[in-house]
């Protein structure tokens, strides 16, 4: 690894966005499912001919059909591979390809927001596993504002209609392409002259959430042509999607120590000189009663060109444009203990050391805008607009010649976002009762239920604007010479691949106006049904609300002339990052009716160029001089690295394969973690940071299996690997002191003074910040087994899958791996016979370690969790049928805690259950 430390020519420039409004929906589509077969030699193909063949001779249909293909794809490969078509995604309960993913053993699944975004594979950080579309990888822009971006898949945002089949790689080929630890996912789509010309299918529907009590339409539709010489066709698949998305519940950013209350508080210092409560006992800074509300309108249309005009060459381009609108409001309501500690007269000691209940007393202020007490509640009103714009043009041939072929593919993605965010922060100074069991409940309901209570406190609020963009640029060449014998070809290429990635944001913070919550728009009390069924009462269900997404943006922009006095946000956040890697590889496949599989070697070169601003810690004004050093300025890191892969595939008898393998990998850090950048919660003083000087992640890797297919659509297969990683990316929690980029607007209200009065700012804003920054960790390792079981029951119409692993991972400082899970498994019956299918889904997973979501939020563990789905279809002919969907029929809480102990609560949410009804056609 070589760095050099230069200054950059410029930073991206801020791009406000305008207020939000609506966007033109395309229309709605979804291709019919169907296997894709294409050469091997390329990344995006897997099946070989001879499986193409045998799959030809499948006469049975639905559910047991597909389970079939995904076993011949399975039993057929070199490699440790699962697979599942678009069958498994109609049959079985899932609303995006992450969830029909959760039936292959290994892959597991994160639900911070309802909707699956990250995968996980045996294991690791979703993060550091690859996803391509037949292919090629799909640039994807940040949807949320305040996110960290990571190199993860996000699944939600893939439309599962564009597909025909996928495949996880568990163990790598040098043919594909390097940056994944856990496990590459190979996503086909459905090629023109693989199906019947004219083949028209489609889907109308509605899903419901039983939480927010609101329904949303979805459809889609696929349609594919070709010539009667099967030279030329073309397929179109268009979709459009829409869900309504509530995530209620309880959150708490921090614990504060009973020692520093005592210090302050007679009354506290009392109860500890009592022995009712202890020095080192931890309390709840805040209860904050969380609500997400989201609509999101997906739409998607998907192109594919083939053209083969012989038996010698096949071409396809494909066009694929796609936006998904993802505006949100997330309104936190959270009464602060730890601001004040005046106005605290009582807390109780539960068990573990942790403070469980407490009163804050204060006098609540009438129709005004500056108001002090020594019980402080804050009600963030955070609106966002997000609309994800994703084009991509790819187009990939193969030249067959009399025992050699060629394959090539090149193309571009790109993927923006200018999410933009009005945030209004209103007040109340009335006291409070709290309990981390039942949330928090007003001492006085008549003045805190009445909105003339409520109102800015010397802060009007602000508006930041955060453009995003990515771009992927990729070309690749394969040559592929066949020999007779034991060696069965050879295969060597090239490929070269650039993805870049930017963010800035711009915070107007100054002209938005002081105002109560009656004049931004009261919209009566809630009734969060999602917090009460997790056990929260009182004031945590019940308390006041504004108007909703549009008045936050009204308040905030409409007649208002706003400018921004922040150059510190714009520093810390603005960053662009361009990662070039340049790879060879041979590979050398072998075989005969005993053993077959491959051996080669990749070498890769890879060149990070990041940027991002060194800001001298005592500038805080935009005309602030930055002396040589400082500023935008860039740095440039390159590695090389040789990366050798095994996997052999013994045939012990027909039925019977034992496969092992062995490789090196290599993976990159998140853009964001490569920049030298800095994200901050500016109120609790909660940050995350980059490090361009990070090195990639290196594993040794090895992998065991042995599969039994004892009939048709039947197997058991138990497998067992080990990653040895020789370096692993850590975030490490320091304390940093920075000037606080929104000091102007905090020092006049309440916020600001307590900061100061605490300890943790100057009087100028230069604050102390908790910072969560990636460091080079050292070793680690991760070990485990699964086991997997799939039989369909003769011609009863039932059958099953199931599957349990066990992963466990340590490092040098004697803790897990983020979003390593020990146990975890999946249990799904199926019935199909005649008109009739059903099916259940059963996932489990026990907890594990995963970072937060926000600027700053601290690592923290994912308590256990468990859901349960479940599907029925009916086919009235060969053309029409319907199905109907129940997800998450448990309503299972999503729960996560700061530390291993699982003892201080950092959130928990409920998110409802999910019902969808459809109608498919086929013509």
């Amino acid at each position: 690894m070589s760095g050099s430390l230069r200054a950059a020519d410029a930073p991206p420039a801020p791009q406000p966005a305008g207020q939000p409004g609506a966007q033109p929906v395309a229309q709605p589509a979804s291709p019919a499912p169907a296997a894709s077969t294409q050469d091997n030699s390329n990344p995006q193909t897997t099946a070989d001919q001879s499986q193409a063949k045998q799959l030809e001779t499948v006469t049975v249909t639905g559910i047991r059909a597909s389970l079939q293909q995904s076993l011949e794809t399975k039993r057929n490969a070199d490699a440790i591979v699962d697979a599942i078509t678009a069958e498994d995604i109609g049959k079985f309960p899932a609303t995006n390809v992450a969830e029909a993913l959760a039936q292959i053993p290994g892959v597991t699944l994160d639900r911070a927001f309802g909707a699956t975004q990250r995968v996980s594979i045996n294991g690791i950080d979703p993060s550091l596993n690859l996803s391509f579309l037949d292919g090629h990888p799909v640039s994807q822009a940040s949807w949320l504002y305040g996110d960290s971006p990571n190199r993860g898949f996000n699944y939600s945002l893939l439309p599962p209609e564009i597909l025909g089949s996928l495949e996880v790689y568990k163990s790598p080929e040098a043919r594909l392409p390097e940056g994944s630890l856990g496990g590459t996912v190979i996503m086909h789509t459905i090629q023109p002259l693989d199906v019947p010309a004219n083949t028209l299918s489609g889907s109308v529907g509605v899903n419901y959430n039983d939480m927010v009590d609101k329904s949303r339409p979805n459809a889609s539709v696929f349609y594919s042509w070709h010539n009667d010489d099967k030279t030329f066709g073309v397929d179109v698949s268009a979709q459009h999607y829409e869900q309504k998305t509530d995530r209620q519940g309880q959150e708490i950013f921090s614990y504060t120590p009973v020692s520093a209350i005592a210090a302050a508080n007679p009354a506290i210092a009392a109860q500890v000189a009592a022995g009712q409560l202890k020095g080192t006992d931890q309390m709840p800074t805040e209860i904050n009663s969380a609500d997400f509300q989201q609509t999101e309108k997906r739409s998607s249309v998907l192109v594919n060109l083939q053209y083969k005009p012989n038996d010698h060459f096949d071409s396809t381009l494909s066009l694929l444009y796609m936006t998904d609108r993802l505006d949100n409001l997330n309104v936190s309501m959270y009464p602060i203990a730890g601001f004040n500690y005046a106005g605290i007269s009582h807390l109780t000691e539960g068990a573990n050391g942790i403070v469980t209940s407490g009163t804050q007393v204060g006098t609540p202020c009438y129709n005004v805008t500056s108001c002090t007490s020594t019980a402080e509640t804050f009600m963030d009103n955070d609106a966002r607009s997000s609309f994800i714009r994703t084009k991509g043009i790819d187009w990939r041939g193969t030249y067959k010649g009399d025992g050699w072929r060629i394959n090539g593919q090149v193309g571009v993605s790109t993927s923006n976002n200018t999410i933009s965010q009005a945030f209004k922060e209103l007040f109340y100074g009335g006291g409070f009762d709290w309990s981390t069991n039942k949330g928090f409940n007003f001492t006085d309901p008549s003045t805190a239920n009445n909105p003339l209570y409520w109102a800015d406190n010397n802060f009007g609020g602000n508006i930041g604007y955060k453009p995003y963009k990515a771009r992927d640029e990729y070309g690749q060449f394969d040559f592929t010479y066949d020999f007779d014998g034991f060696f069965n070809n050879l295969q060597v290429g090239a490929r070269y691949a650039s993805h870049w990635e930017s963010q800035s944001l711009l915070i107007d913070n100054v002209g938005v106006p002081n105002q109560t919550l009656t004049e931004i728009g009261y919209g009566g009390l809630t009734n969060l049904q999602g917090a009460s069924s997790i056990g929260l009462t009182g004031s945590s269900v019940r308390h006041v609300q504004t108007l909703g997404f549009q008045s936050i943006y009204n308040a905030v922009l409409d007649g208002n002339t706003l400018s921004s006095n922040d150059p510190v946000d714009y520093w810390d956040n603005t960053f662009n990052v361009q990662q070039q890697n340049s790879a060879g590889f041979a590979q050398l496949n072998f075989g005969n009716d005993t053993v077959h599989g491959n051996l080669g070697v990749r070498f890769v070169h890879t060149k990070i160029d990041s940027f991002g601003y060194n800001v001298p810690s005592n500038c805080s004004t935009w005309d602030c001089a930055f002396p040589p050093g400082f500023g935008y300025v860039g740095s440039t890191s390159t590695s090389n690295d040789w990366l050798p892969a095994l996997n052999v595939a013994w045939n012990i008898t027909p039925d019977i394969i034992l496969r092992g393998a062995g490789s090196e990998t290599v993976a990159y850090a998140p853009y964001n973690e490569l920049a030298p950048f800095f994200e901050a919660n500016d109120t609790v003083l909660t940050a995350t940071a980059g490090n361009p000087g990070l090195k990639p992640y290196r594993s040794v890797n090895f992998d065991l299996s042995g599969e039994w297919y004892f009939n048709k659509e039947s197997v058991i297969a138990i497998s067992g690997f080990y990653k040895n990683v020789l370096n692993y990316v850590v975030n490490a929690a320091t304390t940093e002191g920075r000037q606080n980029g929104s000091w102007a607007e905090l020092i006049q209200g309440s916020t600001g003074q307590m900061l100061v009065n605490n300890g943790m700012c100057t009087l100028a804003g230069f604050c102390q910040y908790s910072v969560s920054a990636p460091i080079n960790g050292g070793r680690a390792k991760v070990k485990g087994a699964a086991i997997s079981y799939q039989q369909a029951f003769g011609d009863s119409g039932f059958g099953i899958r199931a599957n349990f692993t066990y992963s466990d991972s340590s490092t040098e400082a004697g803790g897990p791996l983020p979003y390593n899970s020990k146990d975890s498994y999946n249990f799904s019956p199926y019935f199909e016979k005649g008109p009739y299918s059903a099916s259940i889904a059963y996932n489990y997973r026990s907890k594990y370690l995963a970072g937060g979501y926000v600027a700053g939020a601290p690592d923290s563990y994912t308590d256990s969790y468990k859901e349960l789905d479940a599907s029925l279809g009916y086919k009235f002919s060969d053309h029409v049928s319907v199905t109907f969907d129940a997800l998450n029929l448990l309503n299972s809480v999503y729960k996560q805690y700061y530390g291993a102990q699982l003892t201080e609560l950092a959130n928990e949410y409920a998110s409802g259950r999910e019902y969808m009804l459809e109608a498919h056609f086929k013509l």
